[in-house]
């Protein structure tokens, strides 16, 4: 199936705010106790220079030095308060920043789990990790640091607004035409950052599943030579990374220089026109000293707020990647079967059984409100099945084919004649666009995915191991299986002498999906994974197409016994491993062209015996 890329840029900002609102909300009287610590501390600042105008006039003017010194220790009684908030509300807001990411990390990573398969299919797997370590990171930064630093930086803003009011208004329209042009200049530069921001965080996902794919793919990449022209793909890449990139910085590190620029010409037009007003009488001496200090002490925290902005632009940018896969509807299951642990009561009848007794039934609603209880079979059907990954593309064209319990099916067919389709479609990773498929005679899309897939084990080419022991990798098909379990599912996969040579044997540790171990031991323990999960129905998808004929022929030995009384539908490249399927269907684009067993094609001397005898090839 041909992978189809999905770049959404950032559209909505009010509802990420009401996105990372319903998080925040959680936290709601930490928040307002930050906000009001915040708010307290800031409010020391202002006030605290204020204490100027008094000082100067009352104590420092009339040399009155006992007033002085009352003056300045209250003036760092007030200070000090400031400090013990700012430490206050630091120590909060880390609390409620971490605990914030961690249920935003938790809801991603859960969300993730119930997608569909087809999502995992159009995005790589860069883009989905760059949500849960570049964007997150993102957010996380800006909870921690600028989100009280913006409460901050904004009350000291206004409280000073309101002081050089109150100290004299004629002279406050001067700093008012300064930060208006202060305020024209974020507003532009801030809108153009989050535009390029957006597109950096996009790109730097796009580039990190790339490097992801060639960092696995090394050993093919050098094999065929193909390092300059991956290099020509990986610098395109991260070229239009650097250009989202040059540009949002470019326009974020314009705002502090030229608000400083601002500020600094605001300060000294206000000490010149502050002195003609002193002079002329329309302002006092402490009134001017504290209307300075003022001025000064505005330009940092609009610096602040301007170089915060830039987190909190990167932060929204993050957090719309991320709502844009929190708000993906999951995985659709409308099935009302369940799977029940049954038994045989009085009688021979079975009954539903309140424990695990190793055998399962289908528990079936019935229209009168009852329920049906029927035996799991393992009887797979499909009828006049239509399927298509695309609209328009249709991959399966009428299939019919039928299994009965204990048989053993198999799909010989060209790289994408539908093999695999069939295994996805069983499984329910995907549902038919028409036709029906059936499982012990009821609509797999009545069935409950999960009840219905625990049913299944799956074995793939592309085998796939976990960070853990051995044992724990195989014990992944069956969370409850003892260590007996495990070994004697690991014999029957003929893995338990290898795993019995490694230093630790069970309890060796794989790390890097099993880098340490042979293609085929791996397969091993993959085919041991499925054969400790004990299911009726058992899927094969070109399970031994990647090891060697020595550990083929120890796979099917163990395959032999494990298919004994179990539906396999086997998917291989091989012919030799499926000479002894109950039936054999040869598939060509999305059809099948035909069936029966090994010596019926043999005999008519068609598609499959072209493939079994070298006249013809899977391409």
């Amino acid at each position: 199936m041909p992978r189809t890329m999905h770049h959404e840029k950032p559209k909505n900002l009010r509802g990420t705010l009401r996105f990372l609102g319903r998080y925040l909300g959680k936290h709601r009287a930490a928040l307002t106790a930050v906000c009001l610590l915040t708010a307290a501390s800031a409010a020391a600042n202002v006030y605290g220079t204020y204490l100027l105008k008094p000082i100067i006039n009352r104590y420092i003017i009339p040399r009155d030095l006992a007033g002085l010194a009352r003056g300045l220790l209250f003036m760092g009684a007030v200070y000090l308060a400031g400090v013990l908030a700012t430490h206050c509300y630091t120590q909060l807001m880390v609390k409620v920043a971490q605990q914030t990411v961690q249920e935003m990390r938790d809801d991603l990573f859960r969300k993730v789990q119930s997608l569909p398969l087809s999502f995992f299919d159009a995005n790589t797997h860069g883009e989905i990790m760059s949500r849960f370590t570049n964007d997150i990171d993102t957010i996380a930064e800006a909870l921690n640091n600028s989100f009280t630093v913006l409460i901050h930086s904004l009350v000291i803003i206004v409280g000073t607004f309101a002081v050089l009011i109150l100290l004299n208004a004629e002279l406050f329209g001067i700093v008012m035409v300064a930060f208006l042009l202060m305020f024209l200049f974020i507003r532009y530069s801030a809108k153009q950052s989050h535009r390029y921001f957006s597109s950096q965080q996009e790109y730097l996902g796009n580039l990190d599943g790339y490097i992801e794919e060639m960092v696995e793919g090394q050993k093919i990449v050098q094999i065929f030579n193909h390092g300059e022209k991956d290099f020509e793909q990986f610098s395109k890449r991260n070229n239009r990374l650097f250009q989202a990139a040059t540009k949002a910085l470019t326009y974020s590190g314009l705002m502090i220089p030229v608000v400083v620029s601002i500020s600094y010409f605001n300060y000294a037009l206000s000490a010149c026109v502050g002195a003609l007003f002193a002079i002329a009488g329309k302002i006092d001496l402490g009134s001017l000293a504290s209307y300075l200090v003022y001025v000064r002490q505005t330009a940092m925290p609009i610096n602040q707020f301007s170089q915060q902005a830039n987190f909190v632009l990167a932060a929204l940018a993050g957090a719309e990647r991320i709502q844009q896969i929190v708000q993906k509807p999951p995985e659709a299951d409308d099935g009302d079967v369940t799977l029940v642990n049954v038994r045989k009561a009085e009688g021979g009848k079975l009954e539903v059984a309140d424990r695990k007794t190793g055998r399962w039934g289908w528990l079936v609603p019935q229209g009168d409100g009852s329920k049906k209880l029927l035996p799991l079979r393992g009887d797979v059907r499909f009828r006049n099945v239509v399927f298509g990954y695309e609209p328009g593309d249709t991959v399966l064209k009428g299939i019919d084919l039928y299994a009965k319990p204990g048989q053993k099916i198999a799909f010989v067919g060209s790289t994408g004649a539908g093999k695999t389709t069939i295994a996805n479609l069983i499984t329910r990773f995907y549902d038919v666009d028409s036709g029906t498929i059936t499982y012990d005679g009821i609509d797999v899309r009545r069935i409950r995915k999960d009840d219905l897939r625990r049913s299944v084990a799956v074995v793939l080419q592309d085998t796939h191991l976990f960070t853990g022991t051995i044992a724990d990798n195989i014990r992944f098909g069956n969370p409850e299986a003892g260590m007996d379990q495990i070994v004697e599912a690991a014999r029957l996969a003929n893995a338990d002498s290898f795993i019995r040579r490694l230093p630790d044997g069970y309890d060796t540790v794989l790390s890097g999906d099993g880098a340490n171990l042979s293609q085929g031991q791996r397969q091993l323990l993959s085919i041991a994974r499925a054969a400790v999960s004990d299911p009726p129905v058992l899927i094969l998808d070109e399970a031994t197409s990647s090891v060697d004929t020595h550990t083929e022929k120890l796979i099917e030995s163990g395959m032999d016994r494990l298919m004994e009384g179990r539906t396999v539908f086997v998917i291989a490249h091989r012919l030799s491993t499926v000479r002894n399927a109950k039936a054999i269907l040869v598939l060509e684009h999305g059809a099948v062209l035909e069936r029966g067993s090994h010596d019926e094609l043999v005999a008519r001397k068609g598609r499959y015996y072209r493939l079994y005898t070298g006249q013809s090839e899977l391409a």
